[in-house]
C-alpha cells in the first residue's frame, strides 16, 4: 500500500530531518514511529499525506507517486483513501459534532440515513454518544481529540495517518481509542501509522520502528521492552 522511496526533506534553515529514507509498509498493517523530538516524525507524515512534498524521492501510495498527481487528483485521493488526524484536531467550530463527523462522507458524495447512521456509530465507538447536537466550544480538549479521531475513521479510509492521537487522553481511554483505529485497521484491510512517544500507544501496533537520522529501523529490546510490558 505504501512505498518511500530515499525520501529527503530539509527545513528552510538548512536543517536536514529525513535524508535517503526507504520503507515498504503493507496492507492490514499498522505500525508506530517512535524518535527523539524533532527527529522529523511529523514531517513525515505530512510527506506520506501529500500535504508536505520531499526533496528528493517518492512516496508510492498503491503503487501510484504521489508526485504524479495534480493537485486535483491528489485531493481526491486523500478524500476517499485517507484518514489524518491532526495534533491541531482542525475540528471546524461552526458545525456540530455529527456534522464535523460526517464531512469525509459527504465529501465523498455519501448522503442521507449513511451518514447519520455511521456518524453516531462513530460517535458511540469513541465513547461521545448522545453528544452529535452539541458545538465544539462545548468540548474538552480530550473529547475534540475523540472526534477528530472519529471523523479521521468514519469513511473507512485505506490510510490512517495519526500524530500523537492519544495526546489528550487519560490512560483508559488511549487504550480503547487505540484498539478503535487497530480494528479498524484490520478490518478494512487499511495501512495505519501513528506517530508517538507513548510506549503504551506504541504497544498496540503489530511493528514499532524508530526514526532517526540513518532512517527507520525496527524497535530493539531495549526501545520497546517498556512497550511489550504493556501489551
Amino acid at each position: 500500500m505504501l512505498e518511500l522511496r530515499h525520501i529527503g526533506k530539509g527545513y528552510a534553515s538548512g536543517r536536514r530531518v529525513l535524508t535517503d529514507l526507504s520503507y515498504i509498509l503493507d496492507s492490514g498493517k499498522y505500525v508506530a514511529i517512535m524518535g527523539e523530538s524533532g527527529v522529523g516524525k511529523s514531517t513525515l507524515l505530512n510527506l506520506i499525506a501529500g500535504l508536505d512534498t520531499p526533496d528528493t524521492g517518492e512516496v508510492l501510495i498503491g503503487g501510484i507517486a504521489m508526485s504524479s498527481l495534480d493537485d486535483d487528483s491528489a485531493t481526491r485521493l486523500r478524500r476517499k483513501a485517507f484518514g489524518f488526524i491532526f495534533q491541531a484536531f482542525h475540528i471546524l467550530p461552526h458545525l456540530t459534532l455529527s456534522q464535523n463527523i460526517a464531512l469525509p462522507l459527504l465529501l465523498n458524495g455519501i448522503s442521507g440515513e449513511r451518514i447519520e447512521e455511521r456518524s453516531e456509530q462513530m460517535l458511540v465507538a469513541v465513547g461521545l454518544h448522545g453528544r452529535g447536537r452539541d458545538f465544539p466550544r462545548q468540548m474538552s480538549g480530550g473529547e475534540l481529540q475523540r472526534v477528530a479521531i472519529a471523523r479521521a475513521l468514519v469513511h473507512s479510509p485505506k490510510l490512517i495517518l495519526a500524530d500523537e492521537p492519544t495526546g489528550n487522553l487519560d490512560p483508559d481511554t488511549a487504550r480503547d481509542i487505540l484498539m478503535l483505529m487497530r480494528a479498524e485497521i484490520k478490518a478494512n484491510g487499511a495501512t495505519g501509522i501513528i506517530v508517538t512517544h507513548s510506549h503504551a500507544a506504541a504497544a498496540t501496533a503489530d511493528l514499532v520502528l524508530i526514526l532517526t537520522k540513518d532512517g527507520l529501523r525496527p524497535a530493539d529490546s531495549a526501545d520497546s521492552a517498556a512497550s511489550h510490558l504493556l501489551r
